[in-house]
């Protein structure tokens, strides 16, 4: 979330740059400067009467020691009395700083200066485009035909299961499975990234810290006994391993990758867009996450983006870079690129993955900090997070654009994680 003081000294640059994305701050800013206004005068008010207090009770001492008990008391009574209106003021004061929390958590993250101005995906820009978009021979399927042909997905089976949206992958699709999972990890640790193993169940105070909560508590599965949450993806246990934490600046950037099955429930998504593999309740995604100082974070982000434009490029599939527009952007980040993959077969471009700088937001949420090498401040850490990649998408164009009539073939930067060069049919 943005920051009450960055609010108070940024009023008119938050409520011009959020109208980039969209968003009426105004209403909400003017609120938050009258709340801060009561806060002050509340605090001040409760330090001054804390000050009395330890002034009255050195002065009670003084008194008894004094053998001045009579007036020892009247002071005492004096102290009693400020005691009973800190009482008093204090919940006050705590119902005001909810208030303000409440609505700080209701404003987006401000997006940076080169994000255009847009309300939907056709205002989005074009960055750059790789790779040669195959040209299928007559009778191509896509990959639910093609997975059900080489008996490598099984979307009914799945459905028996769990349901829709949990496919099983059998066979050389699993082996293919495990194979991108661990050349993206592989890629991701030559890049400087600490593997991770995490859990995949976070408490709350993680889906807030991260900003799945309050914003997409619909969107994810829910533990009610237990009051956990399945993760959507790593980015979430990852960047909290660093909540409540005051780093060193000798320390930064922190860069951590991890694999992981990601939940989401995807509730009202239907339609033939959402076939196969292209929107799943589970799937699997290697994550790359990094903790940067706030200068050097929109360095990191290219180098981010180059990262997955390099595995995609190894891959051998046609891709695009998209920078997302106000209105096409998350209600958390500050400027994201995302990946698109042609699906030959299906004849269109798929999202498998999202690089973003959230900037402070996030770290806000979790008190992320790190100390100057001075040692003398303290400052907010700016974090990122891109898939690296998401699998089933790039699952879905690897079986459809390179189907031929031997079989499936295998990318070559594949074939050592794999032992195999096709997918063949019987």
């Amino acid at each position: 979330m943005l920051s009450l003081k960055y609010l108070s000294e940024n009023p008119d640059l938050v409520i011009n740059r959020l109208k980039v994305k969209n968003f009426q701050a105004a209403g909400i800013i003017t609120r938050l400067k009258q709340l801060d206004s009561n806060r002050r005068k509340l605090q001040t008010a409760l330090d001054n009467s804390q000050s009395d207090i330890n002034r009255l009770s050195k002065q009670v001492g003084v008194l008894f020691q004094q053998s001045k008990k009579e007036e020892a008391e009247k002071v005492r009574e004096q102290t009693i009395k400020i005691k009973e209106e800190i009482k008093n003021l204090s919940p006050e004061l705590h119902g005001i700083e909810d208030q303000i929390r409440e609505l700080l958590v209701q404003l987006p993250n401000v997006p940076h200066e080169s994000v255009p101005e847009g309300v939907s995906p056709e205002d989005n820009l074009l960055i750059r485009e790789g790779g040669q978009v195959p040209v299928l021979s007559a009778g191509a399927l896509s990959h639910w035909e093609l997975a059900k042909k080489y008996d490598i997905i099984d979307f009914d089976l799945g459905n028996k299961i769990t349901g829709s949206g949990f496919p099983v992958y059998k066979g050389k699709a699993a082996k293919l499975q495990r194979a991108l999972i661990n050349f993206f990890l592989d890629e991701a640790s030559r890049a400087g990234y600490l593997e991770i193993i995490p859990p995949i169940l976070v408490n709350e105070a993680s889906a807030f810290g991260t900003g799945q909560l309050p914003d997409k508590e619909g969107q994810m599965y829910h533990i009610g006994e237990d009051n956990l949450f399945l993760i959507p993806t790593s980015e979430v246990p990852l960047t909290n391993i660093f909540r409540d934490i005051i780093l060193l600046e000798k320390d930064l950037p922190r860069k951590l990758t991890a694999y992981s099955p990601c939940f989401r429930r995807e509730a009202g998504s239907y339609g033939k867009d959402v076939r196969g593999l292209n929107r799943l309740h589970q799937f699997d995604k290697v994550e790359i996450v990094e903790v940067q100082h706030p200068e050097h974070s929109y360095e990191s982000l290219e180098n981010m983006t180059s990262h997955v434009e390099y595995l995609v490029q190894k891959l051998k599939l046609p891709y695009r870079i998209i920078l997302l527009c106000g209105g096409d952007m998350s209600f958390h980040a500050a400027k994201t690129y995302d990946f698109e993959v042609f699906s030959a077969a299906q004849e269109k471009w798929l999202e498998v993955s999202s690089v973003s700088n959230f900037e402070s937001y996030q770290s806000n949420r979790m008190m992320l900090r790190f100390r100057e090498d001075n040692g003398k401040k303290i400052q907010q850490l700016h974090t990122l997070n891109g898939s690296a990649l998401a699998l089933p998408r790039i699952m879905a164009a690897l079986l459809e654009n390179n189907q031929t009539k031997r079989g499936i073939l295998i990318p070559e930067i594949l074939i050592p994680y794999t032992g195999f060069e096709v997918i063949e049919y019987g």
